[in-house]
């Protein structure tokens, strides 16, 4: 009920196949022997070309095994005619294996092109998005130089406004600070200034407030009053005092409640 499980996989230390040796009886030429060009890796296991490449291979050998004597003149020319026709097909073949060799190259070639096609397309997408990004990001930093311009140049015709008759005044900062309504405390947004643009500036980025590791630091320091909280039951008040007379605070609370109903 128990298995082992080895550092490596049997197939990283599977050796080929092993082939042991034979002897050939004399007079007999076993079929096994025309394979011997097939090793494990290059050939084997048999696929579809190397069934094929054996039935070629076995009816050759049916066709040499009816081939005539060359006992007579007749004979030798049947020969012959039947080997140029056997040569023929053999090179109809080779030229069918070297079109199917070629197609097959021509459809990997084909791939590759349409790989590096495509690998250069992305390339220049990316380089006219690259040149689309930096040309919009040149445009809004002109696009902000105009603004704060136009933001300067209006500050300059407003100050210039001011003073239309040539009279220098002198800022009053009491005026400014008794005013709720000048630019100390509602400054103008028309005049340059933006009260939402820093707003972040004002939130609070504390360390013991913002992190795990702050809020136990805290905790930490604080002391034992803050966490650990005790409870003081009330004493019960005492209507009556030591001689046994009801106080005037509990005949009061008693006519309250007597109003109250």
């Amino acid at each position: 009920t128990l298995g082992t499980q080895t550092d490596y996989r049997d197939g990283e230390t599977q050796t080929d196949p092993y082939s042991p040796e034979y002897v050939v009886p004399s007079g007999s030429v076993p079929e096994l022997l025309t394979l011997a060009t097939l090793i494990w890796g290059r050939g084997l296991p048999a696929g579809l070309a190397e069934v094929e490449m054996i039935e070629r291979a076995r009816e050759k050998r049916a066709w040499e095994a009816t081939l005539p004597a060359m006992d007579s003149a007749s004979q030798i020319a049947k020969r012959r005619k039947m080997m140029d026709d056997m040569e023929r097909k053999e090179w109809a073949f080779r030229e069918q294996e070297i079109e199917k060799l070629q197609e097959v190259r021509l459809q990997v070639l084909k791939k590759l092109l349409w790989r590096r096609e495509e690998k250069q397309n992305e390339l220049d997408a990316k380089r006219l998005d690259d040149h689309w990004q930096n040309h919009q990001k040149a445009e809004k930093e002109k696009i902000k130089k105009i603004q704060h311009d136009f933001l300067l140049m209006l500050r300059k015709l407003v100050a210039k406004r001011k003073n239309v008759m040539g009279k220098l005044e002198r800022r009053d900062i009491i005026k400014e600070y008794t005013d709720f309504a000048s630019q100390t405390y509602a400054p103008l947004s028309r005049i340059g200034y933006f009260p939402d643009n820093h707003s972040e500036c004002y939130i609070v980025k504390n360390f013991y407030l913002n992190t795990f590791a702050g809020l136990c630091e805290l905790e930490a320091s604080l002391p034992d009053s803050v966490t650990q909280i005790e409870i003081k039951a009330p004493k019960p008040k005492y209507t009556t005092t030591k001689t046994g007379f009801i106080k005037r605070s509990a005949r009061l609370e008693v006519e309250l409640a007597l109003v109250h109903q």
